[in-house]
C-alpha cells in the first residue's frame, strides 16, 4: 500500500522525483514544527485562540502547498489534516473539524484494515460531530458505523460499545 499512502496529483505535467523528494522534505519537516509548536503551547501555557490559531494556520499553509503535490489521500496530507482537525476540536470549530474529519475517512478506511480502531475512532468522531450540528440521519450512519468495527474488535459486550448505543438512544 505505500504507493497508495504516498501518491501523488495526476497532474498534465508530473512533478519531477526531485520536486516530490523535496515536497517529502517539507511535509516532514513541518510536520516536526507543528510538533514543537503543540509542545511549547503546554510548556508557556499561551492564551488558548492565537495559539490555535498558528497552530490551525500551519496547518492549513501545508496542505496548500503539499496539495500541489501530494493527493489527499497521501499520508503527509492526512497528517496535516487530522492535525487541523483537532485544533478545531480544541477550539470548538465543529463545521471546520467535520470538514477536515469528511476528508480523512475515506482514505482512513483504504489504508487501515477493516477492522481497524483508528477508523473506528474517526467513524466516531464524525457521528458526534453530526450530532452536535443537528444532523441526525448521518450522525447516526456514522456512530453506526464505528460500533459495527467496535463490535468486531472489542466485542459485542465491550462497555465502550453500550456507551455509545446509549448515546444512540439518548439522541
Amino acid at each position: 500500500q505505500d504507493k497508495e499512502k504516498l501518491e501523488i496529483r495526476k497532474l498534465n505535467d508530473p512533478p519531477s522525483a526531485e520536486t516530490v523528494w523535496d515536497m517529502i522534505k517539507y511535509a516532514r519537516n513541518v510536520i516536526e514544527e507543528f510538533r514543537r509548536a503543540k509542545h511549547y503551547k503546554y510548556i508557556l501555557c499561551l492564551t488558548l485562540t492565537p495559539l490555535a490559531c498558528e497552530l490551525l494556520e500551519i496547518c492549513e499553509l501545508s496542505l496548500d502547498k503539499m496539495g500541489a503535490v501530494f493527493e489527499d489521500s497521501n499520508v503527509y496530507m492526512l497528517h496535516m489534516m487530522y492535525q487541523a482537525m483537532g485544533v478545531c476540536l480544541y477550539v470548538q470549530d465543529w463545521e471546520g473539524a467535520l470538514r477536515y474529519g469528511q476528508k480523512i475517512i475515506r482514505p482512513y478506511s483504504k489504508h487501515y484494515p477493516s477492522y481497524s480502531l483508528n477508523v473506528a475512532s474517526m467513524w466516531l468522531k464524525l457521528g458526534r460531530l453530526y450530532m452536535a450540528l443537528e444532523n441526525r440521519t448521518a450522525g447516526v450512519k456514522a456512530l453506526k458505523r464505528a460500533i459495527a468495527i467496535m463490535e468486531v474488535a472489542h466485542g459485542k459486550d465491550h462497555p465502550y460499545i453500550s456507551e455509545i448505543k446509549k448515546e444512540l438512544e439518548d439522541h
